[in-house]
């Protein structure tokens, strides 16, 4: 084949394989394609080559400066390299952002996992308090032991791939408007998140916690095609959920607060069933956001996200629904997939079975 090539480019006269870069004065349409549709298409815009101009002007051959020194994870891995040193303990950084801050919170996780590994710092050994509009991937890849308040907003994939680190938001403390019903944050947060947690106070857009596998998350209402493909984590919506809700969802549990009766229209039941709230006796909430506790304490497990969501986000929704807690546990859902159900309640009998063979 390589004889062939070489053969094909000898009589084109070319004889190195930059050569080609841009020869579109070398390309024709032949008639392989036999459709109609494929008479009419002109390519001759697109093949066209320009007259001036060098070799060079063809592909990317000039050096590329994207300020990489002057991102704003720089100044903030400065001011902390004492915590990473492991000579500090902790440290609390003010900054502004801009939606020109993209991936911000990547190149300090990165810091973390070198000098810690995956189980990164204790919690809140940075905490990092801005005020903008973040730039897309917002807290991505954020390590377990720094926390993200961002006053403000933020655009799209917030929380991708998120490490066990925490993410708050809230609207401008100025800000009038109702913080339920207008959106906060960008489309598809929490992408493919494995750990660690995230409160919203405000609205997410579409696909909130698509492949979240382990994040636990709080935000008072989503677009369409929340919790899409997610297999693990628990997520809380306190409001209004778009359609199809947990398509393709095998693992992980999510509350919906149904206060206008409208979910069950909203959700996809193909791989997944609607419940009513369990209630407990118990008022144990250790561990219950572990995977062994998900089949039993709902109420525990909601009432605790409630009084996280209030202390990170002062929510005023969230305060409201724990001042009458009786009455609205009533207006809660319980989406759980079936496979994933069926899973657990496999494990918590074989682990029964063992204890009475053990008796």
């Amino acid at each position: 084949i390589a004889e062939e090539v070489r053969e094909i480019m000898a009589s084109l006269g070319i004889t190195k394989f930059n050569d080609l870069i841009g020869r579109s004065d070398f390309l024709n349409k032949i008639p392989a394609i036999k459709h109609w549709k494929a008479k009419s298409v002109d390519l001759s815009r697109i093949l066209h080559r320009p007259i001036k101009g060098s070799q060079k002007d063809y592909f990317n051959s000039s050096f590329q400066d994207h300020n990489l020194n002057e991102v704003l994870d720089r100044s903030v891995i400065k001011e902390c390299s004492k915590v990473l040193k492991g000579k500090e303990r902790h440290i609390i950084i003010n900054k502004k952002i801009f939606n020109t801050d993209r991936s911000f919170g990547a190149m300090i996780s990165g810091e973390v996992a070198k000098n810690f590994g995956y189980k990164g710092l204790n919690e809140d050994s940075i905490v990092i308090n801005l005020k903008g509009t973040a730039g897309q991937s917002f807290g991505t890849f954020l390590s377990k032991g720094i926390t993200l308040n961002l006053e403000g907003e933020a655009n799209d994939y917030v929380g991708k791939g998120l490490s066990g680190g925490r993410i708050t938001i809230i609207p401008f403390k100025d800000s009038t408007y109702n913080f339920s019903q207008n959106i906060i944050a960008g489309n598809t947060v929490l992408y493919g998140a494995i750990s660690g947690e995230c409160y919203f106070l405000g609205k997410a857009g579409e696909r909130f916690a698509v492949r979240n596998s382990g994040a636990v998350a709080v935000v008072e209402g989503a677009g369409d095609h929340c919790c899409e493909y997610m297999t693990g984590g628990i997520v809380m919506v306190l409001g209004e959920t778009g359609v199809n809700f947990a398509a393709g969802m095998s693992g992980g549990i999510a509350y919906v607060y149904d206060s206008d009766n409208n979910f069950s229209n909203n959700c996809n039941k193909a791989m997944v069933e609607v419940e009513s709230i369990t209630r407990s006796d118990s008022t144990d909430t250790s561990n219950i956001f572990e995977k062994k506790t998900l089949l039993e304490r709902d109420d525990l497990r909601i009432r605790t996200m409630l009084k996280r969501h209030i202390n990170y986000t002062n929510s005023k929704k969230a305060r409201k629904i724990l001042e009458n807690f009786e009455e609205n546990i009533k207006k809660f859902y319980k989406i759980f997939p079936l496979d994933f159900k069926k899973a657990l309640e496999q494990s918590v009998r074989s682990k029964k079975d063992k204890i009475k063979k053990t008796l």
